[in-house]
């Protein structure tokens, strides 16, 4: 696992107390795209968290966004977001 996975990771696990949390680097799928000639990956992840009850689903990637703070403008160009709550399909 890369060190960006991780340090994806240890945010997201920090700021929510996810029941699930995935973290997937798909930055091999866009070599040579602009975005990722500066070095940042794409990256996915899915986040089931208590956190994210009666939210919806902008206020959610809000919020991983906030979570990840400074890793959106240094690690990362693209991110895909999953946030549900439990019992979310």
């Amino acid at each position: 696992m890369s060190a960006r996975v991780d340090r994806i990771r240890d945010r997201l696990a920090a700021a929510f107390a996810p029941l699930e949390l995935a973290v997937d680097d798909e930055s091999h799928r866009h070599v040579g795209h602009a975005g990722a000639r500066d070095g940042r990956g794409h990256f996915r992840v899915r986040v089931v968290s208590a956190a994210f009850s009666g939210q919806a689903p902008l206020a959610r990637h809000r919020a991983v966004y906030a979570a990840l703070g400074d890793l959106m403008q240094t690690d990362i160009h693209a991110l895909a977001i999953d946030a549900r709550a439990p019992g979310e399909g």
